[in-house]
């Protein structure tokens, strides 16, 4: 895994632009957000974590908080495309005032969830638990975050 570049880093090699504030959008994305952490909290009371199912859980949370640091881009006025774009994203969470250990968190959970889709990387119930448990702290920080404005 590649170390984190600064957010800096990404606008100014292009990954990250400037686009005009888009509140329709983060509206969407913070509503799917929270729509997803419903079905989070009602699969964890229904089924448990297992390592059956962790890879399931890895997913599903890092799109809960991607979602939450993609309405925040885009009501600072910033979009992500293309290669690195994911990293991009989760830099963002460095200038979101995230301390560096849950950054890098962050950036595990994309690393994981990119080899669960590319390169068949399995999980274990012990990861999945440690990534629900952050997704609920971070969960609730971005939207304070977003609803401050």
């Amino acid at each position: 895994m590649r170390a984190l570049r600064n957010f800096e880093e990404y606008v100014r090699d292009g990954v990250v632009r400037r686009v005009t504030i888009n509140s329709e959008r983060a509206e969407s994305l913070v509503v799917e957000s929270a729509r997803k952490m419903l079905s989070l909290k009602e699969r964890l009371e229904k089924l448990g974590i297992k390592n059956e199912n962790a890879n399931d859980y890895v997913e599903y949370c890092y799109d809960i908080l991607m979602h939450l640091v993609r309405a925040k881009l885009c009501l600072d006025g910033y979009s992500a495309n293309g290669q690195g774009a994911h990293e991009a994203e989760v830099s963002y969470l460095r200038m979101l005032a995230f301390a560096e250990r849950e950054v890098q968190f962050a950036d595990q959970m994309r690393y994981f969830r990119n080899g669960i889709l590319y390169y068949g990387t399995s999980l274990d119930a012990e990861y999945a638990e440690k990534v629900t448990e952050f997704t609920k702290r971070a969960f609730s920080k971005l939207k304070g975050m977003i609803k401050q404005g």
